[in-house]
């Protein structure tokens, strides 16, 4: 497979991105220690909503939890962007769970494929995990200061160290064909811009469609059987989501709902 050459036009990327809070705004580094980072202490600078941290290379990318994130040079798409929602700190787990509809949508514009997103925001392909969500934020009890959403997508990797092996893949060793990052960036942009746009504007209607989108988008939500690494951690049938997007497991011994636990196959 031969390999594209795949660099950044920022002024291209400015111009496709005119109608949006980013145009003029984005922020490159050919290799930065962690995106999040970054936006997250600039954030509580005060720089505007709508700052995009682009990163060819993450030497220490984070993912959920304790989990690092591999983010080879000029392999995945690395990004983070600075938001404001208007939502209450109760209601933020519907921005992560958008963003997983936002880059679901741009895969499959750019790719035609039909990623799976395994609750909160993973998303993959088959059986294997090509892009994760880490969403961050600074609140007081009522409102959020702002939120950071990070994104890393696996696009050029042809194969992964060690273990990595069995469980990810990216859009060319699924395809075998390279994809433009900067084709993939502008539709993940512009579709994260709605989503923010629709929780912001009107919270309850705004994630009654985010679950419904869900329901179709993820094979995760309901009757799946599946482990969940919480606490002592258990298994069970998913049940859906609750009115905060959590997702709700049944389990021999009643109904459970996972706050902060890894799930997986069972």
């Amino acid at each position: 497979m031969t390999r594209l050459d795949d660099t950044y036009d920022l002024a291209a990327l400015d111009s496709a991105l005119a109608d949006t809070p980013f145009a003029g705004n984005i922020r490159y580094f050919p290799s930065i220690p962690s995106t999040n980072v970054l936006a997250m202490h600039e954030a509580g600078e005060g720089v505007p909503e709508g700052m995009v941290y682009l990163a060819d290379e993450q030497t220490a990318g984070r993912g959920r939890g304790a989990h690092g994130w591999h983010s080879a040079r000029g392999d995945g798409l690395y990004v983070s962007v600075l938001l404001r929602p208007r939502v209450a700190p109760a209601d933020i787990l519907w921005l992560s769970l958008a963003a997983g509809l936002a880059v679901r949508d741009a895969v499959q514009q750019v790719t035609s494929l039909e990623a799976d997103i395994r609750w909160p925001n993973d998303l993959l392909l088959g059986r294997k995990k090509f892009c994760g969500i880490l969403t961050e934020l600074n609140a007081e009890v009522t409102r959020v200061r702002h939120a950071v959403v990070g994104i890393g997508i696996n696009v050029h990797q042809e194969s992964f160290p060690g273990e990595l092996g069995l469980i990810a893949c990216s859009l060319r060793s699924e395809t075998g064909r390279a994809w433009a990052r900067q084709e993939l960036l502008v539709a993940l942009l512009q579709s994260l811009y709605r989503e923010a746009q629709a929780l912001s504007a009107e919270t309850n209607g705004a994630a009654l469609s985010i679950l419904s989108r869900l329901e179709d988008a993820s094979t995760w939500i309901r009757g799946r059987h599946v482990h969940v690494d919480e606490g002592a951690g258990y298994s069970g049938v998913t049940a859906g989501l609750d009115s905060r997007g959590f997702l709700r497991v049944r389990t021999a011994l009643g109904l459970e709902t996972v706050h902060s636990g890894g799930v997986r196959d069972q």
